[in-house]
């Protein structure tokens, strides 16, 4: 069974996060680029992803050994297109699927 969490974004084309996601602090660095939208994850102060693209529908971890418990998806609930930073908050939701219980 999975359990979906929305995460509030801003529609900033650069921006920082903590969140609490089961029972670990997780900080998400959400920045634009010209080439797609990005994010570093950083798992109880250690960084365990660098420079992933965020993509609609596509995991940005793709690594449950790194002890995340689930995984980060972006969705365009208007379409199918990748998200942007115009539309987050908006357009283009982040969830994180917990895996597992």
């Amino acid at each position: 069974m999975s359990t979906i969490t929305q995460i509030p974004l801003t529609s900033t084309a650069s921006q920082t996060l903590n969140v609490v996601l089961n029972q670990q602090l997780v900080r998400l660095d959400i920045y634009q680029r010209s080439t797609g939208l990005y994010m570093n994850v950083w798992l109880n102060d250690v960084q365990v992803v660098a420079g992933a693209i965020c993509q609609n529908l596509n995991p940005v971890v793709h690594a449950d050994y790194l002890g995340l418990g689930g995984d980060f998806v972006f969705v365009d609930t208007q379409g199918s297109d990748d998200p942007t930073y115009d539309g987050l908050g908006g357009r283009y939701v982040l969830t994180f699927v917990a895996t597992g219980t």
